[in-house]
């Protein structure tokens, strides 16, 4: 019997059939039946977990658990959740300005609210939850964290948006390099936001082979990627596996508001652009009222994670106006390749019957997508 090509070195390391990772988006998209459904389905499910309190993660990964028994992950953000509100008097008129227009109270010449830092006590919960695979952004786990997670035998899966930072995480003791191109939506993993302030953006194309050259673990492709096309591609570069986020977020278990998936369908690679404004670090979606007028103030947003709670109340007013003008509507550019309500675990199983055939060398690579 011939090898699957796509049974990689990566897929016994994870424990997962099929080298196809649903990122750890956070924010709310991730539901426990998404996770479930996409490691059901041979690939690796991800908890996007990085704004959650502790006790909801446990709930959270239980609920997995309930779904399913195959491997899945949980993604923290490790960038430090210190506050610096020096220049909120100058940024927050700008921010009661947008959110006037929700019906949300001023706060400026008011007490900034203090970010809370987490990082620590929902790292235990995954320790003691017996997560098997533990997902970072904005870096890779703080030293005592990492060596905890080695010692608990987890495996730790760390972004990465350049060569230098591969380097890093490898050296820091972490399991798989997710290498993320500029072309992917959300926060950029860049680990220094001051050095790049809209984060390092260099292509997937570009970014993949020059990692996988240098990488002593498997490399993961993210960014653009988001059918059997985008995985085959990945395959070629060097990498082991590719990792999708906007692809599931239509997805009939995605738990993205409904504004949001319909700007989403509506939306073209054009629309997107990579903003500060929402959070205080870069990442990419689509460019709504909130941004152009944000923009057009000139004035730069507060450094994450102090802007991202200011800016908190306006997008929580949008979600319940339903107002995607002002949401944080994160997607890659790949955009017009999303389907409507679609499974996942179709979405998973059609990327897999794709990018096998296009690796024999048997198709042309059209495949069957969902009508608008």
């Amino acid at each position: 019997m011939s090898r699957d090509p796509l049974y990689t070195p990566l897929c016994r390391l994870l424990g997962i059939r099929l080298p196809i990772i649903q990122a750890g988006m956070a924010g709310g998209p991730t539901t426990p039946q998404l996770v479930a459904a996409v490691s059901e389905a041979g690939g690796l499910g991800t908890l996007g977990a990085a704004y959650m309190e502790p006790e909801a993660i446990r709930e959270a990964v239980r609920a997995v658990r309930r779904l399913t028994a195959k491997p899945f992950s949980v993604n923290l953000f490790v960038a430090p959740m210190r506050d610096d509100y020096t220049r909120q008097a100058e940024v927050q008129p700008v921010i009661d300005r947008l959110g006037a227009e929700l019906g949300v109270p001023a706060r400026a010449g008011t007490e900034p609210s203090p970010t809370p830092d987490r990082l620590e006590r929902q790292f235990a919960v995954l320790l003691e939850e017996g997560v098997p695979i533990i997902s970072t952004a904005f870096g890779p786990l703080p030293g005592p964290l990492g060596q905890a997670a080695r010692e608990a035998g987890r495996l730790v899966t760390t972004m990465v948006t350049t060569v230098e930072e591969a380097r890093l995480a490898e050296a820091a003791g972490c399991d798989v390099l997710i290498a993320q191109g500029s072309d992917a939506g959300g926060h950029r993993g860049t680990f220094d936001a001051e050095r790049y302030p809209y984060g390092a953006l260099v292509g997937t194309f570009s970014l993949v082979p020059q990692i996988a050259d240098r990488a002593n673990v498997p490399v993961v492709a993210a960014g653009g990627v988001m059918d059997g096309r985008g995985l085959a591609a990945a395959l070629l570069l060097g990498a082991q596996g590719a990792q999708l986020g906007t692809r599931f977020l239509t997805a009939v278990e995605s738990g993205a508001h409904a504004a949001y998936k319909e700007a989403l369908l509506a939306g073209s690679e054009e629309d997107t652009v990579v903003t500060r404004w929402f959070s205080g670090r870069p990442a990419r979606g689509l460019c709504n009222r909130f941004i152009e007028e944000a923009e057009r103030s000139g004035i730069p947003p507060m450094p994450f994670p102090s802007h991202n709670t200011a800016t908190g109340p306006i997008r929580q007013a949008a979600a319940k106006q339903s107002n995607p003008d002002y949401m944080s509507l994160w997607t890659g550019q790949a955009i017009r390749l999303l389907t409507r309500d679609t499974p996942a675990a179709k979405i998973v199983r059609d990327i897999a019957e794709q990018a096998r055939t296009l690796l024999a060398g048997t198709g042309t690579g059209a495949d069957e997508r969902d009508p608008h």
